[in-house]
């Protein structure tokens, strides 16, 4: 059940001052969740572009496009996420804001397909929405803190307003500098939040928001679900290649479980103690949900090339799934399994998974398929080496 600030009935306006980082039975509220639901017609909109750029054969414009606009949704749902968990007090007033946020997340969702082909404005527009409402939402917290606490607030709403300011270098330079321009910008979101808390930190609670970023990889993970789902009914209805694409449908399915069965494994609110590590694992899950929803769209390429509508290679099509699915292993192994891993068996499992996916980016039409059947036996290896008896292993968590 998710948990209220207060079991009294709910007031207009409430004081929005800091929940505590102890606070028992914190989890997710339904707010939230519809907040987070609208972050999946972004991923969406983000994914299908990246299709198309692979498929005609612009795979490094299209990741690159990927990059820089999944960037623009994570961060988003970033900023929302960490403040709620410091400061949600669940009145009329922040759920309304949280609403004009949602807004904006429709509007930058509008936007994706446009700004894959470098026209930025509808992107830019819906981040101003987001950025006022969040603005709004710290400057708020400031009133009802004092000190440090006050100080922090203050420099999260100008920090953001300055770097939403910054954005506008999207629209105002030549493209050819676009990109650099949002790497400098990228920094100085990653140094808002540094900056902010060198002083006082926000009271984020490590249950609450761990489990705030699994919701979210699940949504991103539903996503590639449905992305290869929807790519093969439409192939089969078009085209009629049921046979070809079972290996592409059975390999994709067994890749996301895999990935779901990966992640949540581990115990990872354990391991959140302090800002450092809590904004490096948040940071670093840009890569782990960014490539899990590569996957999906890498499925969808996967198909498009089996029935003849892409314009690259079979090697190239094999590496849109294989190489994403790489790096999820990889960065999730560096993020969350390696510190519950016990013994060298254990520690080498996902590393060397990570190769043999790779190594089946050369392995035909039978690619998905066959890198779907080295994750399944990464999970039965996990399992049987975590099922050991304690005598014959220093202890750990079971790990795929």
């Amino acid at each position: 059940m998710a948990s209220t600030p207060s079991s009294a009935p709910r007031a207009l306006l409430r004081p929005m001052v800091a929940r505590g980082r102890d606070e028992s039975h914190r989890a997710a509220s339904p707010l939230e969740l519809f907040f987070d639901l609208c972050f999946v017609v972004a991923v969406a909109q983000a994914g299908m572009s990246l299709v198309h750029a692979v498929a005609e054969n612009h795979a490094g414009q299209g990741v690159l496009n990927y990059a820089m606009v999944f960037f623009a949704i994570y961060w988003a749902w970033v900023n929302f996420s960490w403040f709620s968990s410091a400061y949600d007090n669940d009145d009329a007033l922040f759920r309304v804001v949280t609403l004009v946020q949602m807004a904006g997340v429709l509007v930058l969702a509008a936007g994706v397909s446009e700004a894959f082909d470098h026209h930025f404005f509808v992107l830019w527009l819906g981040y101003l929405i987001m950025r006022l409402a969040m603005v709004t939402q710290w400057l708020r917290a400031a009133t009802g803190c004092t000190g440090d606490e006050r100080g922090m607030a203050l420099r999260y709403a100008t920090g953001i307003a300055l770097c939403q300011v910054g954005w506008l270098s999207l629209l105002l330079l030549p493209e050819e500098g676009r990109p650099w321009a949002f790497l400098v910008m990228v920094i100085a979101e990653l140094c808002v939040p540094a900056v902010a808390e060198h002083r006082h930190s926000t009271t984020w609670h490590p249950h609450h928001i761990s489990e705030r970023y699994g919701l979210f990889t699940i949504i991103v993970l539903g996503e590639s679900i449905s992305a290869a789902t929807v790519a093969v009914k439409s192939a089969v209805d078009e085209h009629n290649e049921l046979g070809r694409l079972i290996p592409i449908s059975i390999g994709g399915l067994l890749i996301v479980f895999a990935g779901w069965w990966i992640y949540f494994v581990v115990p990872v609110q354990g391991r959140l103690r302090s800002n450092r590590q809590a904004f490096l694992w948040g940071y670093g899950h840009y890569l782990i949900l960014g490539s899990a929803a590569a996957i999906g769209s890498g499925i969808e390429i996967c198909v498009e090339h089996t029935v003849g509508k892409t314009h690259i290679s079979q090697l190239a099509a094999n590496a849109s799934v294989t190489v994403p699915t790489a790096v999820y292993l990889v960065i999730v192994w560096w993020l969350l399994a390696r510190y519950y891993k016990a013994g060298t068996a254990q520690q080498l499992v996902l590393p060397v998974t990570t190769l043999l996916v790779l190594a089946c980016t050369f392995a035909g039409e039978w690619a998905v398929l066959a890198a779907g059947l080295v994750l399944t036996a990464t999970i039965t290896v996990g399992v049987t080496l975590a099922a050991r008896p304690p005598s014959r292993r220093r202890g750990g968590q079971a790990v795929g």
